[in-house]
């Protein structure tokens, strides 16, 4: 290994502390505080640990949490964007791929391949391992959402049918969490965090 080698490696771990400031539309539970994207990822990671059983298909679960773990590198050039925002969602691939090229392309090569592909998989959601984590990551927010009493979707005008709809994807990868996302969701309108 070269010293060259080590300072790429280095100032792309170095780049990941960004991703500590770039702030979500969710509030965490125990405080009054909206969730960073590096905690989400975290966060995304342990539920894949915990979750895995739920998964529809056999995964490699070292896939999964490394999938979690660098889902939303590109955040730190892109910034998060709100899931509900279907306008901003329009111009997130342009700009995250952009992102892609600039961050994974401060390790070396090989490194660089093997994270921007699995970061690639991610997106397509055409793989089982993909198809888990996507279901997590739509999964993380809503649990957020419904133990914050709704806080940001009332704040963003969010109807339970836009819940439903985009986080219906949960069914590809889990449909059991699935199951229980539905009955958050038909829980929450009922307590008033979410429309009807």
């Amino acid at each position: 290994m070269s010293n060259d080698w080590l300072t790429q490696q280095l100032r792309f771990l170095l780049e990941l502390d960004r991703l500590k400031s770039v702030f979500r539309q969710s509030r965490l539970i125990h405080t009054d505080r909206m969730e960073n994207s590096a905690e989400h990822s975290w966060h995304l990671a342990m539920l894949a640990v915990v979750l895995a059983e739920h998964a529809t298909e056999d995964i490699d679960l070292m896939r999964v949490v490394k999938m979690a773990l660098i889902h939303d590198i590109v955040e730190i050039d892109a910034g998060d964007t709100y899931i509900y925002d279907e306008q901003a969602r329009q111009e997130k691939a342009r700009i995250e791929q952009k992102a892609a090229e600039r961050i994974f392309g401060l390790l070396p090569k090989q490194q660089a391949a093997e994270l921007r592909t699995l970061w690639e998989e991610f997106e397509a959601k055409q793989t089982p391992e993909a198809r888990f984590a996507g279901a997590l990551d739509r999964l993380q927010p809503l649990l957020l959402n419904y133990h914050t009493e709704g806080q940001m979707w009332r704040h963003h005008g969010v109807s339970s049918e836009q819940v439903v709809r985009i986080n219906q994807v949960i069914a590809a990868g889990a449909p059991d969490l699935w199951t229980y996302a539905r009955q958050l969701i038909r829980d929450a309108v009922e307590r008033g965090y979410l429309a009807p």
